[in-house]
């Protein structure tokens, strides 16, 4: 073979083309996925943290399924959907035009800088370190407002959302799998 020649293999080139769209792909997905948002890996507790601009960091526990919404395309994310698992929800600063959690049992909404929300099978925990939310079913109907130290559970049993002071070892539960 001439050095001016080059080795073609049959496949070779059809190869090279879809190793190259997988990667253009995945790198397009993760973008979009975290537009406006850095995001860091930890493993003690093993969680995702996105820094968000607006000033929002959430802390996403291992496995949990949850999708950024970004309504008005403006590279700040207004809302969450989270399927199941943990998130915890922090502003730097305060929020313009608010920010939701979107479960299938309830809607939280921020009215302060700290909270978190557990989302299980059976229903949705939110718990607030500092500020307000306001939390109501995903259906509609009554709604609360949580300050510091008060939680809620909805579930599709439960009559009436009650608000009640968590116990010290439910509260550090929880923020535990945030690594706080």
């Amino acid at each position: 073979m001439r050095a001016d020649q080059r080795f073609e293999w049959p496949g070779f080139r059809c190869l090279a083309i879809l190793i190259v769209s997988a990667v253009c792909m995945a790198l397009s997905c993760a973008q979009a996925y975290a537009e406006g948002c850095i995001s860091t890996t930890y493993t003690d507790p093993p969680r995702v943290v996105l820094e968000c601009s607006g000033g929002v960091r959430l802390t996403a526990e291992s496995g949990a399924a949850y999708r950024l919404m970004d309504r008005n395309r403006d590279g700040r994310p207004e809302a969450v959907e989270l399927k199941a698992k943990g998130l915890l929800i922090e502003y730097t600063t305060r929020p313009r035009g608010g920010f939701q959690v979107l479960t299938p049992h309830a809607v939280a909404s921020v009215r302060g800088t700290t909270w978190g929300v557990d989302v299980t099978p059976s229903g949705t925990a939110v718990f607030v370190e500092t500020g307000r939310v306001a939390v109501g079913r995903a259906s509609g109907g009554q709604a609360v407002v949580l300050k510091a130290g008060d939680g809620t559970d909805v579930s599709p049993g439960n009559a009436l959302l009650e608000v009640k002071q968590w116990a010290p070892a439910r509260r550090m539960g929880l923020m535990a799998r945030f690594g706080r």
